[in-house]
């Protein structure tokens, strides 16, 4: 099963406060552990919402909006890609993650969705489709 793990964004990472060296080592010393154990896909930190955009959608309408975005707590301001066996193992994981916000950041965990999850509705062919792109977007032509 593979997990998004998501770490919300605080006052600090909206501000564009950066981690402190120390925080450099602790946060990869835990992702290396991520990596020893095969279990990480992708591991990213984002930049704060006023460097982003929103797009809204109404029918056929699109509205564009510029960050920075008010909703702090809803905002995301980083996450892994993890494959584990289950959500207790992800849980476990990352109940160890090494997080030095003082502004109670927190950590979400969601399943991806794989095909066997949409059962017929999503066809043969559909999920062949599906493998192709991910093989070409992964250079894997």
């Amino acid at each position: 099963m593979r997990f998004m793990v998501i770490t919300k964004a605080s006052a600090e990472s909206e501000a564009g406060v950066l981690p402190a060296t120390e925080d450099f080592d602790t946060m990869g010393t835990f992702i290396e552990e991520l990596v020893d154990a095969g279990v990480l896909l992708a591991a990213e930190g984002l930049q704060p919402s006023a460097t982003g955009a929103r797009i809204y959608f109404d029918g056929d309408k699109r509205t564009v909006v510029d960050g920075p975005f008010t909703e702090t707590k809803e905002l995301i301001a980083g996450f892994w890609l993890v494959e584990m066996k289950s959500l207790e193992e992800c849980v476990e994981w990352f109940k160890r993650c090494p997080l030095q916000s003082t502004g109670g950041e927190n950590i979400e965990i969601r399943r991806v969705f794989e095909a066997e999850d949409f059962g017929e509705n999503f066809t043969a062919e559909q999920q062949k489709a599906v493998e192709k792109r991910r093989a070409k977007a992964a250079g894997d032509n």
